[in-house]
């Protein structure tokens, strides 16, 4: 079986607003794709705002330095992650394909290949 790093993407704006109705949809979908995914969920969590991620950045000289936020600088941050166990990638698109960032203005998933050593 292969790993498979799962990077959820959306607007921080919209999640921020959404209403609580809005709210309680999008966590029973995680419900839902946790459930239909079950044990091949190796792990996953929520990540705080982006503008609480700290970036390392090498100077001259070789030190690295930490810069407050995010290094890209876009509309469409990292808003958390699975970590998932899938026998290919098939098989990790179609899960994924649950997720409802997708369906999201500025939104998506993006999955990655985890390299096994």
């Amino acid at each position: 079986m292969a790993k498979y790093l799962v990077l959820i993407y959306g607007d921080e704006q919209e999640w921020d607003s959404a209403s609580p109705a809005e709210l309680t949809a999008k966590h029973a979908a995680h419900e839902a794709f946790a459930a239909a995914a079950g044990p091949a969920i190796l792990g996953g969590e929520q990540l705080q705002a982006a503008s609480t991620a700290t970036t390392l950045r090498t100077l001259s000289g070789g030190r690295a330095v930490p810069i407050d936020g995010p290094f890209p600088e876009s509309k469409e941050v990292l808003g958390g992650y699975y970590v998932l166990e899938a026998p290919d990638l098939d098989a990790a698109v179609a899960l994924a394909g649950m997720l409802p960032e997708i369906a999201e203005s500025g939104g998506g998933v993006e999955i990655r290949p985890i390299v096994s050593r």
